[in-house]
């Protein structure tokens, strides 16, 4: 199995190294080497890790990078995708070379608070072969204040809704605009 984690090494850590331990060898796009040595550090099996070293934003790299992980260790099975509105160009490089293999696999693409989760789908072109998940990440309701998940309550939100498997999962909550934290 083959999964590629992209922001994998800053809030996505537990899940980068979570795919690892359930068997996955997983690609890692990263733009920082330093962040990507202590992931690699702390994995249980050095050898399930390809670093991706490009900023998902280079697109040309992006795609060669992409390419030689499916040739080296085949397609995907599963994706696992935190990318911020300046890089949208990474999914549709992402999506092309993967279709390009027989059998299903799945894209979670992880949202941020004020993304609306059906537009995000309708700037994707999928391939018949992709079953598309979103994860929106919300925020923390406490007894006096509100605030943003951590990583950790991110990574685990991400664990969760890659084994539950459904169309839309929610990471903390999105009840109230105005509790929303600053």
């Amino acid at each position: 199995m083959h999964a590629l984690v992209i922001g994998g090494t800053g809030m996505l850590t537990d899940v980068s190294l979570w795919l690892v331990r359930e068997g996955y060898h997983v690609s890692i796009v990263a733009r920082n080497r330093e962040r990507m040595e202590r992931l690699i550090a702390r994995a249980a099996h050095l050898e399930a890790i390809t670093p991706l070293l490009v900023d998902y934003r280079d697109h040309d790299v992006l795609c060669s990078l992409i390419h030689q992980t499916i040739n080296e260790n085949r397609a995907f099975d599963l994706v696992v995708a935190w990318v911020h509105s300046d890089g949208k160009q990474a999914f549709p490089a992402i999506i092309r070379e993967n279709s390009r293999h027989p059998g299903p696999w799945r894209l979670f693409h992880v949202l941020g608070s004020r993304t609306h989760p059906a537009e995000a789908k309708r700037e994707l072109r999928l391939s018949s072969a992709c079953l598309y998940r979103q994860i929106q990440l919300g925020f923390v309701i406490e007894e006096h204040s509100t605030r943003w998940l951590t990583h950790q309550e991110i990574s685990s939100g991400v664990i969760d809704a890659i084994r539950r498997d459904a169309p839309f999962h929610l990471v903390g909550t999105l009840a109230s605009e105005k509790k929303r934290p600053h």
